[in-house]
């Protein structure tokens, strides 16, 4: 089978939130997954160690082979992704907002997308059309809505946690898929060896406040009301200094 060298998706080690145990990335899957819709042979990345285990779950899913990009654990995997979607200069890529463990910045797909010199357009649902030099993309808003993107080529898609979700991995296309270690320059994150790490700690959550005299409906429905959405805009093509002044803003106002 020949692979797309059109449509590449970048993919990364995911983490189970419980096990701790390396596995495929939920939202990467997603992003394979939209492409394995549009084609049954993208051109698959990773940036890491060729012996993660998570790699068989994306072969599992039915592509044929996949190409990793062999780092070290200190290295930074930005750098070789970025170098090496510029030297095949896909038309499109697709991958998740960020990774499960280490640095999780979710800068990755933007750094892809200035090297390449191409359009980033988050929570993407699906592809729905590829002309020559545009794509014509579905994109999750909040509230369950839905819109229609016109993108110009070359673009990075990062997929939404609104995407269907990624198909089950199949045992015999995990093993009978093959692992392509390419050896490429390693950079070494020299700011992540000064961080200090520690297990994340979950905020507490605001309980709304009832009268004493209610009854004890009013105060379980009162502890378990997940807080409503408010607020927000959507901004249509924005010039950038329209664009930062709307996130200043909403820095001010979160008290960030």
């Amino acid at each position: 089978m020949q692979v797309n060298d059109d449509i590449m998706v970048l993919v990364s080690c995911g983490h189970h939130p419980l096990s701790g145990r390396e596995r495929r990335a939920d939202r990467d899957a997603q992003a394979l997954d939209i492409a394995l819709q549009y084609t049954a042979s993208p051109r698959v990345v990773f940036a890491g160690d060729p012996e993660c285990s998570a790699l068989r779950d994306y072969l599992g899913m039915g592509v044929p082979d996949i190409d990793v990009l062999s780092q070290k654990a200190d290295a930074d995997v930005s750098v070789a992704l970025a170098s090496y979607v510029h030297q095949k200069s896909p038309r499109l890529v697709l991958c998740g907002h960020r990774a499960e463990q280490g640095e999780s910045s979710g800068m990755v797909p933007y750094l892809v997308g200035k090297r390449l010199n191409a359009a980033v357009v988050p929570d993407v649902v699906d592809i729905l059309a590829q002309h020559a030099e545009s794509v014509e993309v579905l994109q999750a808003l909040a509230g369950g809505q839905r819109r229609r993107l016109q993108v110009q080529l070359p673009a990075v898609l990062i997929a939404s946690a609104s995407a269907p979700a990624a198909r089950q991995s199949a045992f015999t296309k995990a093993r009978d898929g093959v692992i392509h270690s390419l050896s490429v320059v390693e950079i070494e994150d020299a700011e992540l060896n000064t961080w200090h790490w520690q297990v994340a700690k979950k905020r507490a959550k605001r309980v709304k406040t009832v009268a004493a005299a209610s009854s004890s409906r009013d105060r379980f429905r009162a502890a378990t009301a997940a807080p409503a959405s408010s607020g927000g805009k959507v901004m249509h093509n924005p010039t950038p200094e329209e664009a930062a002044e709307s996130i200043m803003q909403l820095l001010k106002e979160k008290g960030v």
